[in-house]
């Protein structure tokens, strides 16, 4: 992770090289946006960095609907890390943790729960268990957005195992139901969300 003032620094210059190392989470909005979000430019003092969406999720904060940092391609972070943490990676948004647990996944990998669960602290910032549910409602938002699918179907596609789970968490991070987020969809025409 890069320093404080590198970050609020490259941030403040909306630099486009430093999209997807890192990930401005404002404290008064409990937003999170990417370093080149064209939304006005919060006070230092309310800002905070992390590496990665899930890390910024794990604290609380939602992704700014403008920028939409979730779907920025995994950052140099992740990139070049060990091996084994780019093999959970993939396995994680294969849907592994869909159906598994995290002692099973780190028994695919040849390790223990614990080094794995170390692991992801240090490169991702967040628990694989975290990890899988960024990417899970980040696949439902897709899915929502991106098709007329009822709001169930979309759920399990998504690889939640219930509907009251898949409302929870997307009430969690987006502070609103997926039928209120489709219906914004449908009222603001050309608006993506």
């Amino acid at each position: 992770m890069l320093d404080f003032d590198t970050c609020n620094a490259a941030r403040l210059r909306r630099d486009p090289a430093y999209d997807g190392r890192f990930f401005t989470a404002v404290k008064t909005t409990r937003i999170y946006c990417r370093p080149v979000c064209p939304a006005k430019q919060p006070l230092t003092k309310n800002v905070t960095f992390y590496p990665t969406p899930a890390a910024a999720e794990r604290d609380g904060y939602r992704p700014c609907l403008r920028c939409r940092p979730e779907t920025t391609p995994f950052c140099p972070a992740w990139n070049g890390t060990r091996t084994t943490v780019g093999r959970a990676l993939k396995l994680i948004e294969d849907g592994v943790l869909d159906d598994a647990t995290v002692d099973e996944l780190a028994r695919r990998l040849g390790i223990g729960t614990r080094h794995l669960s170390r692991l992801f602290q240090r490169h991702v910032g967040a628990s694989p268990v975290q990890t899988a549910k960024t990417l899970r409602v980040h696949r439902a938002k897709c899915l929502l957005n991106e098709t007329d699918l009822r709001i169930t179907e979309i759920a399990y596609r998504a690889g939640f195992k219930s509907l009251r789970r898949f409302n929870a968490a997307f009430a969690e991070l987006y502070r609103q139901a997926p039928s209120d987020l489709r219906k914004r969809k449908a009222g603001l025409p050309g608006e993506r969300i």
